[in-house]
């Protein structure tokens, strides 16, 4: 393979996964680990992306990089389901109590699966939420009793963010809480690009009793600007591939508890 088309293919995994590993390429391509670095590093003189430790990421996963809603719906949705399918399952058979979904694509995908989960097994929930968009979705539930954080609205993440919202939150005592992330990463724990939706986040962790995060594995090892919670702070990760050894470790000496669908 020519070297211009290992790098058209690197890009195109780029454009589909967000994030490429040295090892991964030198294996996929069958060529030396020298090889793909070479390659990178012409791809990152190019300007088509950002060289990162181990691999490269596309150039929109900068530390303050956010795409919008309707560009992560378009993302992975595959894992998303997976992951949403297996983190629903965390309420049990004949819960009753509270569910806090935090912002994002994949809460909402899990979000989206709690009204089913309460009919077949018996249970109740009342569901609160900040974002507009989960909000929309569970409004027309039959059976849910749905309270909505109001604040001022994000118009790329549709989520109510300041103070408004984040009295509110501090609030409440939800017995679980689906929390999203954009980074996991052992020494940095979880990370999002906004200081604004940082802060909400970082208000449901504190308020929640049990916390379950969901992230695909595209976010083990990134760290975006602003950190929102230590992995001490949280309960259970639901994945859809293992983290690496080095976060491996630092979640299990935090107690946290990783889920595979």
């Amino acid at each position: 393979m020519y070297a211009m088309e290992r790098q058209e293919l690197v890009e195109r995994l780029l454009r589909d996964e967000g994030r490429v590993s040295v090892v991964d390429l030198a294996r996929r391509f069958d060529v030396t680990t020298e090889t793909v670095r070479r390659d990178l590093d012409h791809l990152e003189s190019v300007g088509r992306l950002r060289r990162v430790h181990g691999g490269a990421v596309a150039l929109e996963r900068g530390s303050t990089a956010e795409p919008t809603l309707g560009e992560r719906l378009q993302r992975h949705s595959d894992a998303k389901l997976a992951i949403a399918g297996r983190a629903v399952r965390a309420l049990g058979a004949d819960f009753r109590g509270s569910v806090y979904f935090d912002a994002g694509t994949t809460t909402a995908a899990v979000a989206a699966l709690v009204p089913g989960h309460l009919a077949a097994t018996g249970g109740a929930a009342e569901l609160v939420t900040h974002s507009m968009a989960i909000a929309a979705d569970l409004a027309g539930a039959p059976d849910v009793a749905l309270s909505v954080v109001g604040g001022r609205v994000r118009g790329v993440t549709a989520a109510a963010v300041g103070a408004q919202a984040i009295r509110t939150i501090e609030g409440l005592r939800p017995d679980i809480a689906f929390v999203g992330t954009n980074g996991v990463s052992a020494g940095f724990g979880l990370s999002t690009p906004d200081p604004e939706e940082a802060a909400v986040k970082s208000a449901i962790v504190r308020a929640a009793r049990r916390v379950v995060v969901v992230a695909d594995a595209t976010k083990f090892g990134e760290e975006l600007l602003v950190r929102f919670a230590g992995l001490d702070e949280i309960d259970v990760v639901v994945t859809d591939d293992a983290p690496a050894a080095d976060l491996s470790a630092a979640l299990a000496d935090a107690d946290v508890e990783v889920v595979l669908p």
